[in-house]
């Protein structure tokens, strides 16, 4: 077995922006130019191309000068903002796409979800997917049927599994999809951010699945925008900026980078156009701001100092009661606390239209220091209808400090936890004992 599983030399993806007006050619013509003399027809194709019609096209590297090595049971995450190249990356892993230069070599079976459905033949049952699938990453029968119940069970679609793959929802399909991926046994796992289609549930699912897959010993590559699901899932990330990757490392510190250049999630978020905000029939979300003590926007927070997390909301339908609230996420995915709003004026009360701004205050001395994602959401009481949830809206840096007067103290190493609290201590001394 090679040393790796996936390697990647001097990778490019070059594409033609724009067309070229070419001339209708009816039957007549096709025919004429069949039964033409070779001659003729080398000299007419001749003429066409050099009719100066290439200067129309503009050239535009999706990737360029792309070079790692993934080793076998590695499990690295792809990060950027959109259009970084990601996607052409993993179609160029996954063989649907021919790089323009450069070599992508493959060590293992492939499993590949890029898009919803992917792979799927849409006059074909669900079953019959499942065995297409399976035949094409190159599985005996024997050893799908093995998986079969597993992966029904999996994709909540037992009901549905011999009715024809264009008859199910993009939920079905995504979900189907995502059981096949992970469950007919790719050596490799190539995992687009498909898994945003499902409920939030499901996400869950799938992401648990993907750390089996992980512990299982196979190599997964996971691209998304979630970054608390980066760096839970993945040891190890990669940071696309331009079609060239600009950090390889531990996924938190490739995160951290990614967040301090301004390119991911930062202390500040708005939506200036209210129809692309998140949101329902009766709020819709407008902004999620970290604040230091001084009122300025932050993405980066004083261990010891207090902080303001804010949302600011639109209430269209007046006469609903309201409870926004928060939750804050760590760079490894898990879950710190969640933050109701317990204003006294405004719990349980229903409330008029107009811009509210809800603040949580955050006291100094309370968190680790790391990277912090804020999930920001909303729902209605009585009933309960979820208005918007806005994963990772915004993120912030919390920092320690070697001062001495946080609750390090004169430690200079790594300190473990979840949360930093500086508690009061006393200490009794016994210069002679008891």
């Amino acid at each position: 077995m090679s040393n790796f599983a996936i390697s990647v030399e001097n990778i490019g993806k070059k594409y033609h922006i724009g067309g070229v007006q070419t001339k209708y050619h009816t039957i007549r013509d096709t025919l004429a130019t069949a039964f033409m003399s070779p001659l003729r027809r080398a000299r007419s194709l001749l003429q066409g191309h050099s009719s100066g019609a290439a200067d129309l096209y503009e050239e535009i590297w999706a990737l360029k000068d792309i070079s790692f090595e993934v080793d076998h049971g590695e499990v690295v995450g792809l990060i950027g903002r959109n259009g970084a190249g990601k996607s052409t990356l993993l179609k160029v892993l996954s063989r649907i796409t021919e790089p323009t230069e450069g070599i992508a070599r493959i060590h293992g079976r492939v499993g590949s979800l890029l898009e919803v459905g992917t792979g799927f033949h849409p006059e074909l049952s669900g079953r019959e997917n499942v065995y297409l699938n399976g035949a094409i990453l190159g599985m005996k029968r024997f050893e799908i049927d093995r998986q079969f119940d597993e992966i029904v069970d999996f994709a909540e679609v037992e009901k549905f599994i011999d009715t024809p793959v264009k008859h199910y929802s993009s939920g079905m399909r995504v979900r189907l999809a995502f059981a096949v991926a992970a469950h007919l046994d790719p050596e490799i796992l190539l995992v687009d951010e498909v898994l945003s289609v499902g409920d939030a549930r499901f996400q869950r699912k799938c992401l648990n699945k993907m750390q089996d897959v992980s512990h299982g010993g196979r190599t997964v590559i996971f691209v998304s925008h979630n970054m608390s699901s980066v760096t839970r899932l993945c040891e190890r990330a990669l940071l696309l900026e331009n079609g060239r990757i600009t950090d390889d490392g531990l996924s938190h510190k490739v995160v951290a980078s990614y967040m301090q250049t301004g390119l991911g999630t930062v202390g500040a978020r708005e939506w200036a156009d209210p129809n692309l905000a998140p949101g329902g029939e009766i709020a819709r979300l407008r902004g999620v701001y970290i604040r230091a003590a001084s009122g300025e926007a932050t993405d980066t927070v004083d261990i010891r100092k207090p902080f303001t997390v804010e949302m600011a909301f639109d209430v269209l339908k007046p006469g609903y009661k309201l409870l926004p609230h928060f939750h804050f996420v760590n760079e490894e995915g898990i879950k710190l606390f969640v933050a109701n709003d317990l204003d006294p004026e405004w719990r349980g009360q229903e409330r008029p239209s107009g811009r509210y701004i809800s603040k949580a205050c955050v006291p100094g001395n309370f968190l680790a220091e790391g990277t912090v994602f804020v999930q920001a959401s909303l729902i209605t009481l009585e009933p309960i209808i979820r208005q918007f949830y806005e994963s990772d809206a915004v993120a912030f840096q919390v920092v320690d400090n070697m001062d001495g007067d946080s609750a390090r103290g004169d430690f200079a190493g790594t300190m473990p936890g979840l949360v930093r609290p500086s508690l009061e201590w006393e200490t009794q001394y016994y210069p002679n004992g008891k």
